[in-house]
This record gives C-alpha cells, structure tokens and sequence, in this order.
C-alpha cells in the first residue's frame, strides 16, 4: 500500500513539473504557477502526515527540512523550485525503496522457494500431501528440482544436492545413502527418497524462514546514531536557512539552503548499505537476525569458540581400523557394527553408520546383552562376539593389555570367538576447513580467539595445538562460559560461537552470539544472534568480511554525503546557487550515495572451500 502510494505521488510530482514547464514555454506564466502548486500539494500533505506520526512516535527527522523547503517555496514565490523539491523528494523515496527491495533480494529469494506440498509413499503409492500432513517417519519422493520439504536422510543410494540457495556454494554434493539432509535444499539430480526426521514446521529450512522474517524489521545501533545525526543536521540547517536571510535580507536563499538539505544522504544510503549487507550474508549461508547485529558484527575484537561440532564434526568418526588376528578390516568392522545395532550408545550407532557407507550388509545380531556405559556381548553370524571398550573387552579375553585411548580419540575393541580381533579406534576431529577458518579470521584482523569447551584439558589442546589460539579454556561449565563472555567483554565486543543447548546462556550473553543452525539445538539458535544456516563453521569468515565491508561503506556515505550537503547549503547561503539548482544537487547527491550503498551487493569476500 505505501509503495503504490509513493509512487502516485512521483508521478503527480513529474506530471506536475513537467505540464508546468510546458505551460511556462508556450507562454502561459500563471497557469504553469497554478500546475507547479498542483503537483506540490499532493506531495506536501502526504509529508505532513507523515511528520505528524513521526512526531507521535518521538522521532524528529530530516523530512521536516523538505517540508520547510517545500512551504518556504511557495511562500515566496518560487513555484518552480517546489515542484522540483517535490519530485525530487518523491523520487528519493522511490530510489531508496527500488534500493532496499534490491538489497533485499537474496532475502527474498530464502522466503519464495519454500515448498507447499510433498510427494509421500503411502500404501504402495504416491499422494501429494500439505507438508503439514508430514510426520516424522514419512518416506517422500524428491523429484529433479524440487526443494527438500523437512530435514531427513537419504534412503536411495545416493542423492546430488544444490545448496547455492542456503550456502551460495555453486557446486553440488553428494548424499549418499544414510546421510542427513537439510531442508531448503535442492535435488539437482534423479529422484530419491527421503526419510523425514522430523515434521515441516520443526525442520531447519522453516526455521530459516522465521528468522529471515524476523530479520526483514530491525535497526542498528548506526542507523540510530545516522537519526542522531538528522536532528543535528535540522537544526544546522535551519540556522544557516535564517542566516542567510537575516544578513543578507533576501529569503529566496533561506529557500535555497533548505532544498539543498532535502532529502539528506543519512537517512537514505544507512539503511541501504545494512540491508545489502543482510541480504549479501544470508547469500552466503548466514542468517544475521537484524542489522544491529550485522553492525556489531563489525567491530568484534574478541572471538569464543566452542569446540565440539563447531571447530569439530561433533560426531565420533573412524579414523583407523586394525585387525589383531585373521580377520580382515571389513571383517573387524562387520562384527562390530553388526553387534551395536543392539545399541543405542552414541559411538556404537556411528559404527553402524560407519558400516553401511561402506556398503556392509548387517545381519541381525541374537542373545545380545549389554553393560552400560562399557559393551556389548551377543552372536553374529553364531558367533561369540564382544564388543566395547578396550578395557571391558581386554578383562572379559584375559588380555592384559587394554592400548586404551590417546587423547581426543576413543578405542572400541573387539573380540571373536574369545579372541581379540581387532581395535576400531574414532576421534571427533577437527573438521577439514578449521585451519583456513582461523587463518582467514587474523587476515581479516580479528585481534583475539579463544576456545571455551567441556572437554577435558588434555584432549581441547590435543585437538587445537596447531591453530594458534590466542587461549584454551577446558571443562567449562555452562555458568563458566557464561563468565568467560562477560571476562571478555571488558576488552571489547565479543562473539560467541556455539551448537549446543549448554552454549545458549553463553550465546546470550554476548554481544553478537553465532549457532549452528543446521544441526544445532534450537536453544541456541533462539538466543544468538546470527545463525550459520549449514552445518560448517567456513560461512562465518564471509559473514565478518560483509559485515565489515557493509559498515565501511556506510560511514562512508554519511561522510561524504553530509560533507557535500553542507558545502552545497553553504554555496546557497552566499547565494552561489538558486533554489532550482540547489534541489537538483541535493538528487544528484542523493542518487551518489544511495548507489554507493548497493555496493555492499558487490563485496566478494574471501571463502573457505568445503572439504
């Protein structure tokens, strides 16, 4: 409704100026005074209700200066500049709205591919369904082009996904069988299925929406402070306006340095330049909740990490298989992996997820029985199996020996038949891209990163020795990280990083908080601040460049902008320009500043390849 009646009131803006200009051309003086007023009026009285309003919120800004410049005008008979001002006003909210809806493209885009029906497999065939008819457990057809509905695995052999819309990675990937997918995705290959993990309205890509609603109304601390400006910027304005007047005795130059101030640069390219930025994170795979948070963004000086599933996978995987006896490394992990389907222990369901990437057919395991927390003892293929721990498995054997785990790494033994066969030994790794994660974050001039983990202290500096830290903080408590975040704050603007329902307190707390959204808790991504819409910490590095990049150019365009504002009013004020000229320079500035701001659109921040 608001852009239909902005662009109204341009067209009887235009329409009034230029029948004006024809009527003062073929000689008709008083008749083109009568259609300038005509096309100001419209303009002025919208204006004026909106200051009115404004007024009634409590906030003060630059649009009484047009209205000013707009009355004064025609006050003293320069008809011709009104008209002018009011095209120029009407057209400046066009331009900034035309910008804003550009830089809230790719936003858009996230909003406009979510899907409204599924293909489900029921009773032997395909139904198209609402996708709030989709339970958990529901098995979906994903045809070539279509966008993944709810989060869930891949059940066909394998499945060729585009993440561009999420992560703008232009290459595909590879899901093979058993692999989790997230929603918002697209099949850029065959049809497959998909095992929904959850419903449609608890899945990521909805979650995504949300946010992204969320993050279309917000305002920076910068935009706040450009309002600041405004109410600075009026009444240097109107003093320098009765100035000129008042020593020189002639109010056309009032009228001139009014309209040179009409619309001002501030509150045109601030917004601009932070919703581009938004809009140019989410195109790289993070969602920043508004543009305060995109502003503080930029001035982070401190950074905490958590370790497992943002530095790390978060999932144990197998790094090493040894066979101690006749069996081969398949065979090793055939009979573990075929025991622990008895289980539901973390590590024993990644063996098994282990195993069927490898293309391993499992048999169903007999007599199984288990200690919790240290294995299992069953048969497979009527066979004595143990498996578990290297000390549970070393005792039940009589093998004095139980090579237990270095740090960071687990050990599951295995024995066949009474005899030990073999080790399978798993670590949650760091994850590929980490290094270039961290080196890119000191190019871009991150002064200090810190780790903050529940780990034990040994297997936290096992795993990140190499990267340089600045500091390691092991066996934190939710409340020690809580603390550890305010500690910091001292030095600076934190961000904190996290995946986990122990990191929410934590993510609160700091100034901007950064969740895993993929596949991390809901409670962290409800309290921070930014959400990583993939499962990998890499987005980040891009998201802090923007984010650097959109305030840079913004406080450029309040500069520049207001510098040439002021070097304009003062020419008009010694009556070096007429109202006329003042109103186009102002337009011409304004349009500057405004196609600066889209330059945010165009920042080509250095990116961490997936590994």
């Amino acid at each position: 409704m608001q852009g239909r009646l902005n662009n109204a009131l341009l067209a009887i803006a235009l329409c009034g100026l230029i029948g004006g200009l024809v009527a003062q051309w073929m000689g008709q003086g008083d008749w083109a005074t009568r259609i300038w007023i005509g096309g100001v009026a419209p303009v002025l009285l919208a204006l004026v209700v909106e200051i009115v309003r404004s007024l009634l919120r409590g906030d003060v800004g630059l649009d009484v200066v047009a209205a000013l410049s707009m009355s004064a005008a025609l006050a003293f008979g320069e008809s011709l500049a009104a008209a002018v001002v009011a095209v120029m006003y009407s057209g400046g909210t066009f331009l900034e709205s035309f910008a804003e809806g550009r830089a809230r493209r790719d936003m858009r885009d996230l909003l406009s591919r979510v899907p409204r029906s599924a293909m489900r497999h029921r009773n032997g065939a395909l139904e198209e369904v609402p996708l709030d008819q989709i339970e958990e457990g529901d098995l979906l057809l994903i045809r070539q082009g279509d966008v993944a509905p709810v989060d869930g695995t891949v059940e066909s052999a394998s499945a060729i996904l585009d993440q561009s819309a999420l992560t703008g990675e232009a290459l595909p990937i590879r899901a093979g069988r058993g692999q989790e997918v997230m929603s918002g995705v697209t099949n850029a290959g065959e049809a497959f299925d998909l095992r929904a993990a959850r419903r449609a309205s608890e899945s990521t890509y909805a979650g995504i929406v949300r946010l992204v609603e969320a993050a279309q109304h917000s305002k920076a601390p910068m935009a706040r402070m450009a309002d600041r400006f405004s109410i600075v910027f009026l009444l240097v304005t109107v003093i320098l306006a009765v100035g000129a007047w008042w020593f020189t005795g002639d109010p056309i130059r009032a009228v001139a340095v009014l309209v040179v101030a009409t619309p001002c640069p501030l509150i045109l390219a601030v917004p601009v330049a932070l919703v581009a930025g938004l809009s140019r994170a989410a195109r790289y795979g993070v969602l920043v909740k508004g543009a305060k948070s995109l502003e503080a963004m930029a001035r982070v000086g401190t950074l905490i990490l958590d370790k497992t599933g943002t530095l790390t996978d978060g999932r144990p995987q197998i790094v090493q298989v040894e066979s101690t006896g006749n069996l081969t490394e398949n065979d090793v992990l055939y009979f573990a992996a075929a025991l622990d389907q008895a289980s539901k222990h973390p590590i024993a369901q990644a063996l098994v997820v282990e195993a069927k990437k490898a293309g391993l057919d499992l048999p169903v395991p007999e007599g199984v029985t288990e200690t919790p927390g240290e294995g299992l003892a069953g048969l497979v293929d009527a066979r004595e199996v143990l498996v578990g721990g290297a000390g549970f498995v070393a005792r039940l054997v009589g093998n004095r020996d139980p090579q237990d785990a270095m740090a960071g790494e687990v050990v599951v033994a295995l024995a066949v038949d009474g005899e030990l066969a073999g080790r399978i030994i798993l670590a949650d790794a760091l994850r590929a891209e980490t290094p270039s994660f961290i080196a890119g974050l000191r190019r871009i001039g991150l002064g200090r990163i810190v780790l903050a983990t529940g780990d034990r202290q040994a297997v936290a500096t096992a795993v990140t020795h190499e990267l340089g830290l600045d500091a390691v903080f092991a066996e934190q408590t939710p409340d020690q990280k809580l603390g550890l975040v305010m500690a910091e704050h001292k030095a600076g603007i934190v961000m904190m990083v996290g995946d986990g329902v122990n990191d929410a307190p934590a993510l609160a707390a700091a100034d901007v908080g950064v969740a895993m959204g993929a596949r991390g808790a809901a409670a962290s991504a409800e309290a921070a601040d930014v959400v990583i819409l993939v499962d990998r910490i890499a987005p980040l590095l891009p998201g802090l460049a923007i984010a650097k990049g959109a305030r840079a150019i913004a406080l450029e365009c309040i500069y520049v902008g207001i510098g040439l504002s002021v070097l304009g009013m003062v020419a008009a004020a010694f009556g070096y320009l007429t109202p006329v000229q003042g109103a186009v320079l102002q337009e011409v500035i304004d349009v500057a500043v405004i196609l600066n701001a889209l330059r945010v659109l165009r920042i080509r921040p250095v990116t961490v390849e997936a590994s």
